[in-house]
């Protein structure tokens, strides 16, 4: 198998598109791993992608299709002709195709289904009649079910007449007559199974399944506790309508995260890759954080001015100004990362919120106790012992004040259905920078009696 990382490869490649040597373009990529393919057509001039990709035999464009990035895609449907994007479109699979149009301005994405048949039009349009980002987006109505009472001898017939267009024949589940989900079996017990027995004799009925409303979050969660590789998506009335397998919510767990990660960070979230993003895009999605966290830094210089008289009875008070709220700051992100994480992948619950609370003060008494010590010592060493007094206590009342705003925000936003990553480090930490200035000099005050 060729090696497409190979430079020689790739313009071997431009040299078959150039010359229109489709036979030989499709001998030589005939046998390369999907993704490496997507890649190469995302690689190539525009002009030379387009010509290579419809050279492709039809099922393997759709699937390569599903892994270019959003920009290559977009380019791609530019250039194809309407049959050319009908028949692109009818050969992706449902949650792939849902992915791809949810992504589309409006106006686009009518002009695309209307290019698909009725049924390929329906089926999209009730999928993406679901909420965004709810595993009815994420699902594939592409399964197979069974009856109860069918002997194992059907059963194996009907999977070879459905099974080549289902997403995966590994799990099938059992309905009744109104499509109720009854249960489950698994591929492996079919085949060990004698013919003349039942799916009921099988099949488990403690089935897990997820609502086709629940957050697309929720459904990568059971999936990771149940250590499941496909689950079944059901309605209200536990009827089956789809489902969603690991490939999908590897992709999920990505995404959230790629998003938690630029939520920490104060980075408004990225809908497309680093790569793909115009700067005028990064600046707009960085600049307001920025500013509004400028704004809030404002208020520790007017603090600071509040207190000019203890800063000039002891000027080398602000040299351990920087020390402290960078503790406290420090501190504040460590509680805060840990919670966000917690929270995201279900370690822990709302109702958990005195235990952890309590747990907190206990660790962050410790931690104030211990940087304390070290700050009273240098302050000692610097001031005498007054000056060390003042930014023992401060270190230590700032780093457990920290530790409990950065575990007490993000159980407020939770509790407000915000999302937790909002409570970023760049957030955290400015919000306790405010607080620690003003107890730092309080602390002064009240010990240096000014």
């Amino acid at each position: 198998m060729a090696d497409l990382r190979k430079p020689e490869n790739r313009e071997l490649v431009e040299k078959l598109v150039k010359k229109r040597d489709w036979d030989a373009l499709r001998t030589l990529t005939e046998s390369w791993p999907m993704p490496e393919l997507a890649d190469l057509l995302g690689d190539l001039p525009r002009r030379a992608g387009v010509l290579l990709f419809r050279s492709l035999p039809k099922m393997v464009a759709a699937e390569v299709f599903s892994l270019l990035e959003r920009s290559s895609r977009d380019a791609f449907l530019k250039d194809l002709t309407d049959e050319e994007t009908r028949v692109l479109l009818a050969g992706l699979r449902p949650d792939d195709r849902t992915a791809l149009l949810e992504e589309l301005p409006d106006r686009v994405r009518q002009g695309l289904l209307s290019l698909l048949g009725p049924a390929d039009q329906a089926e999209a349009r009730t999928l993406l009649g679901y909420p965004e980002d709810s595993a009815g987006r994420l699902m594939t109505p592409d399964y197979v079910a069974v009856r109860p009472d069918w002997t194992i001898g059907q059963t194996i017939a009907h999977i070879r007449r459905m099974g080549r267009d289902s997403e995966t024949v590994d799990a099938i589940y059992v309905t009744d007559a109104s499509w109720k989900l009854l249960g489950v079996i698994s591929l492996r017990q079919v085949v060990l199974a004698e013919p003349a027995e039942t799916v009921a004799g099988l099949m488990v009925s403690a089935v897990v399944s997820v609502s086709v409303f629940d957050d697309r979050e929720a459904v990568a969660l059971s999936m990771e506790r149940y250590d499941l590789y496909v689950l079944p998506v059901v309605d209200a009335g536990d009827v089956l309508v789809g489902i969603v397998t690991a490939d999908d919510i590897l992709d999920v767990a990505v995404e959230e995260a790629t998003e938690d990660i630029q939520k920490a960070a104060a980075v408004a979230p990225l809908e497309i890759g680093l790569k793909e993003a115009s700067p005028l895009l990064l600046y707009r999605k960085r600049v307001l954080w920025l500013i509004a966290l400028v704004l809030v830094n404002t208020v520790s210089g007017g603090i600071m001015a509040r207190f000019e008289t203890t800063i000039a009875a002891l000027v080398p008070l602000v040299f351990f100004l920087p020390l402290l709220i960078d503790s406290g700051g420090n501190a504040g992100s460590q509680s805060a990362t840990l919670m966000v994480r917690a929270l995201a992948v279900g370690d822990i619950r709302m109702n958990d919120w005195a235990q952890l609370l309590l747990k907190e003060t206990g660790v962050s008494a410790a931690l104030g106790l211990t940087t304390g010590l070290c700050a009273w010592g240098l302050g000692v060493w610097r001031g005498g012992f007054t000056l060390g007094l003042v930014v023992g206590l401060s270190m230590f009342l700032v780093v457990v004040l920290g530790s409990m705003i950065g575990v007490g925000v993000p159980l407020l936003l939770k509790k407000l259905r915000l999302d937790p990553a909002t409570a970023s480090s760049p957030l955290i930490t400015t919000v306790i920078d405010v607080a620690g200035v003003l107890l730092y000099f309080s602390v002064a005050t009240l010990l240096l009696k000014i």
